[in-house]
């Protein structure tokens, strides 16, 4: 069987819960609730070909990749309220008064732009022999949203 040095994608699937609230939304969303999340991460690159290396055969280890995502993403927002920065000052202060776990963000935090935030941060922890391909963030079991990076502008 001939082995050719082809591009591979590999997805793992992860799940979190996070509130949010879209502050001046016109729906009933404007109001704090919570999402049991799924995100699907997928990357490209080329299996080491090298029969010494202990991930010989491998674009990157699973758990490798678990790792990464739980670092640059899910530690922060698990169990979370997303709120945006500019909410009301005396609902973040009591919410941090009482301890809760708040991520402020320069964003409305819809699956959207949670999609393109996530996508920063995992490049930045990315390794270098791998590529971040796509992205798909269930809010819902019926409602996603999906990037890919051949979209990118």
């Amino acid at each position: 069987m001939s082995l050719t040095r082809s591009k591979i994608r590999l997805t793992r699937l992860f799940t979190f819960e996070a509130a949010h609230m879209l502050q001046n939304y016109d729906g009933a969303c404007r109001n704090i609730h919570g999402h049991s999340y799924k995100l699907e991460v997928t990357i490209i690159g080329t299996p080491v070909f090298d029969a010494q290396h202990p991930k010989y055969g491998m674009v990157m280890d699973f758990d490798d990749l678990k790792s990464v995502v739980q670092e640059s993403l899910l530690n922060a927002v698990d169990h979370a309220l997303l709120l945006r920065e500019d909410s009301p000052p005396e609902l973040v202060q009591t919410l941090q008064r009482l301890h809760h776990k708040l991520v402020l963000t320069p964003y409305q935090p819809t699956c959207e732009k949670m999609l393109l935030d996530f996508k920063s941060k995992l490049r930045n922890y990315l390794p270098v022999y791998v590529e971040l391909h796509s992205l798909k963030l269930w809010e819902t079991q019926n409602s996603f949203a999906e990037w890919y990076a051949s979209d990118e502008l």
